[in-house]
């Protein structure tokens, strides 16, 4: 079982930055592929980013490409989204997602574990 929880979200002027951080209980998080997805009321969850087992691969879509950065500190259980250059459009519940799989993973339903979310919204 994985135990997941979101922080740093919050409100922020577009053109802002906020660094996102997700802590995971534990002992398989360093064996763990980790995923962002996002949420805005009314429309379904999109991915955002993803990270496997060891940092050395990510991805992420068109919409953030060149703005985010998901990272990871497997000491310290935590993956992390760094978000540069926000658009209003970025608004939206942010999930943390754990995955059992270590290599990449990008589609929701290959994500065993989620968090509650945390809030990012962007003013213009």
């Amino acid at each position: 079982q994985v135990h997941l929880v979101e922080s740093g979200g919050g409100l922020v002027q577009a053109g802002g930055s906020l660094r996102l951080s997700c802590v995971a209980s534990g002992r398989t998080f360093s064996r763990s592929a980790m995923g962002w997805f996002r949420q805005a009321p009314g429309k379904e969850r999109d991915f955002v980013a993803a990270i496997n087992w060891s940092g050395g691969a990510t991805y992420y879509p068109d919409s953030v490409k060149g703005r985010f950065t998901i990272s990871r500190d497997n000491a310290k259980n935590t993956v992390y989204l760094q978000m540069n250059s926000l658009k209003p459009e970025d608004t939206a519940v942010y999930y943390c997602a754990a995955a059992s799989s270590r290599q990449l993973v990008i589609a929701g339903d290959e994500f065993d574990y989620w968090g509650q979310g945390t809030q990012v919204t962007v003013s213009s």
